[in-house]
């Protein structure tokens, strides 16, 4: 591939011409910018098939000739031009083919020197810019930062061309050219320095605002608009295995304008999973948004007069070091409602460019795809960063339509990875510390829950069902992975809710007290454990070096964790009492519960106001002369009616717990790699899983649960 190629005759076939004009792309020769080669080589009407080892081939010829020809930054530059060229044309085919085929070249040979590359440094290898010989030849000084001048192009043309079913796979070219620029990510560490150098996605950052807003708008709108592939577009999509090729051979009338190159044309329409992906073009731009959101590059804050800089205000980085600015987070950030136009109090508008979006199509959109692990990170990000879509989220009358499947993916928890748990209990935490999302879900009543197996949910409040929910993640946790942030998180949010409770439904806080009664036992035995270790450690001190030193803080924990349970029946009892007599009944039929703790140092004062409920209901109860035996309905009627006589007296008041979430100070060591493991998973660009360094790519041993390749966790909840 890599010999100089010998010029074919006139009446060659188009199959010996395309042979020509690659072997002369990838050759020794450099071609001049403007020579008409380029035009011949994007222009090929090419229907045939090259093998996987030719694709390698030409890959590895153009990787040895690439340092003297430049031809992958003129093949960048002419894909520039192209997609000028289709906004001046009114997309003609031809130069959408042109496009195209300049977008999908550039994605196999740059993904190929990216994955390939020695060195950390991406802008050596890649040779992202023009010689000085070609800049003088060819009068072109604005193009002689070719990183830049790509990246403006390609935003651009995303930003400011709308997806019809002629551009569809245009537009999806791009984007996953984007991708493939920005996946030097995966082949570095998850912090970046002021020395990691990523061509394309640190000239992305450096993008104006009125750039960048109009480009993320864009991909949000693809997101939204979820169209499927053309009909004109369909594939026959044959999958390689092993060693074998894969076939894939487009059906339709465009056929003589693709370039069919296996191993990556077309790939992106299967994920991991082998299922095909019917809305490439939405998956794909979401997850290229997520990408340049959530990407965070530490600089030294001298450089503060060159660069938009955010200073470090955590120390995790040391007082001299502050991160580079993000417009496209800053863009998500700020965006508002097309429907409504805030003002600030002086009533002069918002400073600066807005991403204008229609939040209801959004809050539908993630509604209905929540599925999806990267919806869960995009609805986190938006809940996160966006106060705007946060109250607006939290005044909408049908909260079911996000918490639905959000409840219904912590159901199934052995089937989530711990990452999709984290980010699922952080919305909801997010949520529960407004007190009107507390108040409005308890008024809001599902019919059923069809997806609840272990009993019939009938006419239960979407409350209840989120109260027995958070309980069972518990319970799952506690008997499988045993993860301090998911318990912590959990009972986080049971607490943020509890003061508003109303109107718990009886298995609901049967749930409650036999979440009590399972951390009281463990409770118990730890604290057995802890005093015959205390007890061997002076008996036979010797003996007692060996024991297991983890105990105590295990107790400690546990300790931690059975407090924030009484605190929450607590603030139920103390502030929603004549609203839950649910949750009276269930104390009361599990009282004996409570009487080990009654005198301990740590719990006495909670349990005290328990008792207090529990005394003022039991003297009731035995007030009452009935006929016959007792029963629910008629314990339950005594409890109704004494509710709206009880007046809290003798309750001791405590101080209400309320639990925010805060990142980290490092959320990059979480975020980045969690990002490009959903990209590798779900883009379908086959990745090389031998060349990724940014986590463990590789499928874990048997004897390690899959959900933990990723092995960093986000912040727990913070109280105040």
């Amino acid at each position: 591939m890599g010999a100089a190629p010998s010029t074919p005759r006139g009446d060659a076939e188009p199959e010996e011409k395309a042979e020509y004009l690659f072997r002369t792309f990838v050759g020794a020769k450099s071609q001049d910018l403007r020579s008409q080669f380029w035009h011949k080589l994007l222009s090929l009407p090419l229907a045939a098939y090259w093998p996987e080892s030719r694709v390698h081939e030409a890959c590895q010829s153009l990787a040895q000739n690439n340092r003297y020809t430049r031809h992958l930054a003129k093949l960048l530059i002419h894909l520039i031009w192209s997609l000028q060229e289709t906004a001046s044309t009114s997309g003609a085919r031809s130069v959408h083919s042109k496009a195209m085929n300049a977008a999908r070249l550039s994605s196999v040979f740059l993904k190929y020197l990216i994955e390939n590359s020695k060195c950390d440094n991406f802008a050596e290898p890649l040779y992202l810019s023009l010689t000085d010989t070609d800049v003088k030849n060819d009068g072109l000084p604005e193009v002689h930062h070719v990183t830049e001048f790509v990246i403006q192009g390609l935003l651009c043309f995303i930003g400011s061309s709308d997806v019809t079913p002629s551009s569809y796979l245009l537009h999806l070219e791009v984007i996953n050219l984007l991708l493939v620029a920005m996946s030097t990510q995966l082949h570095s560490q998850a912090t970046l320095g002021p020395k990691d150098i990523h061509p394309f996605i640190d000239a992305a950052m450096v993008q104006e605002n009125i750039l960048v807003g109009p480009f993320v708008r864009k991909l949000l709108i693809s997101y939204m608009a979820r169209l499927p592939l053309p009909s004109n577009a369909a594939y026959n999509i044959n999958v390689s295995r092993g060693n074998q090729s894969g076939v894939l051979r487009k059906v339709g009338s465009a056929a003589a304008t693709v370039v069919l190159i296996p191993y990556y044309t077309y790939n992106y329409l299967v994920n991991s999973s082998g299922e095909i992906s019917r809305r490439p073009l939405a998956d794909n731009s979401l997850l290229l948004l997520l990408v340049l959101i959530h990407y965070r590059k530490s600089l030294p804050l001298e450089e503060a007069t060159v660069h938009k800089l955010e200073v470090n205000g955590s120390g995790g980085l040391g007082d001299n070091m502050g991160f580079h600015h993000n417009p496209y987070s800053k863009a998500l950030e700020t965006a508002r409602d097309i429907e409504f136009d805030r003002v600030d109090v002086e009533g002069s508008a918002q400073n600066g460019p807005v991403v204008r979006l229609p939040f209801a199509s959004l809050f539908d959109t993630l509604g209905c795809c929540l599925t999806d692990e990267s919806s869960i990170l995009l609805l986190y990000s938006l809940l996160h960063g966006n106060s705007d879509f946060l109250e607006y989220v939290l005044v909408r009358t049908d909260l079911d339509t996000l918490l639905m499947p959000v409840l219904e993916m912590l159901y199934d928890a052995p089937r989530r990875s711990s990452n999709q748990i984290y980010m699922l209990l952080i919305i909801l935490l997010i949520l529960s510390q407004d007190s009107s999302f507390n108040a409005s879900i308890h008024k809001l009543i599902l019919p059923n829950v069809p997806w609840y197996r272990e009993q019939l949910l009938p006419r239960t409040s979407l409350g209840s069902l989120m109260v027995v929910i958070l309980i069972r993640t518990v319970k799952y946790n506690l008997s499988k992975h045993r993860d301090i942030y998911i318990h912590t998180n959990c009972l986080a949010i049971l607490a943020n809710m509890a003061p508003h409770v109303h109107r718990l439904s009886a298995y609901a806080s049967q749930r409650l007290v036999s979440l009590f009664d399972m951390l009281s036992r463990k409770y118990t035995k730890l604290a057995e454990a802890n005093n015959n270790m205390i007890h061997t450690m002076k008996v036979n001190p010797l003996e007692g070096k060996d024991l297991d030193d983890d105990t105590p803080t295990q107790l400690h924990i546990y300790t931690d964790f059975l407090r924030i349970v009484l605190e929450i029946i607590n603030a139920i009892l103390t502030y929603a009492l004549p609203r839950n007599p649910e949750v009276v009944y269930a104390i009361l039929h599990r009282q004996e519960l409570f009487k080990p703790f009654k005198d301990h140092p740590s719990f006495y004062e909670l349990v005290d106001n328990i008792y207090t409920v529990l005394d003022f209901f039991n003297s009731r109860m035995d007030s009452q002369r009935i006929d016959g035996e007792w029963s629910v309905e008629k314990v339950l009627q005594i409890i109704v009616a004494n509710c709206r006589s009880w007046r809290g007296e003798g309750m001791k008041m405590f101080t209400q717990l309320r639990f925010t979430y805060e990142q980290e100070h490092q959320p990059e060591e979480f975020f980045i790699p969690y990002v490009w493991k959903l990209v590798v998973s779900q883009s379908g660009l086959d990745f090389d899983l031998d060349t990724v360094c940014l986590y463990p790519a590789k499928p874990p041993s048997e004897d390690v649960p899959a959900d933990k390749t990723i092995d960093v966790q986000l912040s727990p909840a913070i109280e105040v």
